[in-house]
């Protein structure tokens, strides 16, 4: 692959660029050669939401640009969990689950992440590493070279303080990323991470990390340096990725394309230069002559082209016509769209039959929507809590919820 000396002015031009723990340096090495960086994903689930896809777009740039990419996998560091931004201890997982979650997200790189032909991407697992180590052995050669005091201080351990409480067991999370760095380094050369503006802290300690144990024994080891990008979040500074559902994940077996589409087509207009930047190869000055003119046609170019980057060209067209049947043919069933299967048959209060969808929250909620008219049913408008719903097998139900969501009802 050709290497392209610009690969910095790319991500800052597109908004990529939050923090650095060195920015000079980072704007030299990847000016001077091809270098080799890389991005950690735990396997706390068995898919990747859209902040993961945010900061593999990151890394798809720099490997286009002709620098090599890793994709640490976090087997071990999975297993115990990032404090970052969490109020409580995140969920133990087994050693089994985490196995398992690694193995799908494995499945689902290579939508993002160049895996063969030129310049391909390689996949490592930390567990490979540091699941040899001795507990002793660790402590002594990664723990003495961190400062309890110095460590609390940071916010991803510092909030977690005032939260409620810090274990032991996450104290040690910090040094287990910061030795990945480390081991990257000295197995692949590898001298630049990047990641998510969460990551901050733990990046910052695999460069600190690698300064002190070069300055205790002598290894000789480049300046390592890291990168983040900002959180994905609106311009209302709320962190996006939020469905009626729940989070926005990238497999459609837990978001559909159509939900995913939809998802970004009713973002705020002040959001779809942003996104166009991040998530689409057009100019600039292309882009916000687009938003200026016509923010509506640019609003449903970025839905297509986030979708179509996640879930391929057709499935991005289907959604796209699925949302074009729905909004000008009103509540009349289209194909591919959103749907969720009901087991019941026989006669059921509407506010229990919507309380059994995954779209209403509450059945407060579906009471007040119901008040202020927000919500049909195929096609009539609900007024009234009190009345019946015959759920009949092979029945299919439009439910619609405020203007925007729609769901198939399928009876069996």
């Amino acid at each position: 692959m050709e290497f392209k000396n610009n690969a910095f002015e790319i991500l800052e031009e597109r908004g990529f660029v939050f923090q650095s723990t060195n920015l000079e340096e980072t704007k030299r090495i990847l000016s001077e050669k091809p270098v080799t960086f890389y991005i950690g994903i735990d396997p706390t689930a068995d898919d990747l939401h859209i902040g993961h896809f945010f900061g593999l777009r990151m890394a798809r740039i720099l490997q286009d640009c002709g620098h090599k990419c890793i994709v640490l996998i976090g087997g071990a560091t999975a297993l115990i969990g990032d404090p970052s931004g969490k109020k409580d201890m995140r969920k133990m997982l087994t050693k089994e689950e985490v196995e398992k979650n690694a193995r799908e997200i494995k499945n689902l790189l290579k939508r993002f992440i160049k895996l063969n032909g030129d310049n391909p991407a390689i996949i490592v697992d930390n567990a490979d590493w540091l699941k040899p180590i001795t507990y002793i052995d660790f402590l002594r050669e990664v723990g003495v070279n961190f400062n309890v005091n110095e460590m609390l201080k940071k916010d991803l351990y510092k909030n977690r303080l005032e939260q409620g409480g810090l274990t032991f067991m996450e104290m040690g999370y910090m040094l287990m990323q910061a030795f990945d760095f480390v081991h990257l380094n000295d197995k692949f050369n590898c001298i630049l991470q990047i990641g998510g503006s969460d990551q901050w802290g733990n990046i910052v300690a695999g460069t600190e990390l690698s300064r002190k144990m070069n300055f205790k024994d002598g290894t000789p080891r480049p300046l390592m340096v890291g990168l983040t990008c900002p959180l994905l979040t609106n311009a209302d500074g709320v962190k996006m990725g939020k469905t009626e559902k729940g989070t926005l994940w990238v497999s459609r077996e837990k978001t559909s394309a159509f939900e995913f589409f939809q998802h970004f087509v009713n973002c705020l207009d002040a959001d779809v230069e942003r996104l166009l930047r991040f998530f689409t190869d057009l100019k600039i000055d292309t882009i916000k002559e687009m938003c200026k003119k016509d923010i509506v046609r640019a609003k449903k170019l970025m839905a297509f082209e986030v979708t179509k980057l996640v879930h391929g060209e057709l499935e991005a067209t289907k959604a796209k016509e699925t949302a074009e049947k729905l909004f000008s043919k009103g509540d009349k069933i289209a194909e591919n769209m959103p749907s969720e299967t009901l087991n019941f048959n026989g006669e059921l209060n509407v506010v229990e039959f919507l309380s059994m969808l995954s779209i209403f929250s509450s059945k407060s909620e579906i009471r007040r929507l119901i008040e202020q008219g927000g919500i049909t049913i195929d096609g009539e408008k609900l007024d009234n809590q009190n009345i019946k719903i015959q759920l009949i097998k092979g029945k299919n139900i439009v439910v619609k919820k405020g203007k925007k969501v729609f769901l198939k009802v399928i009876v069996e």
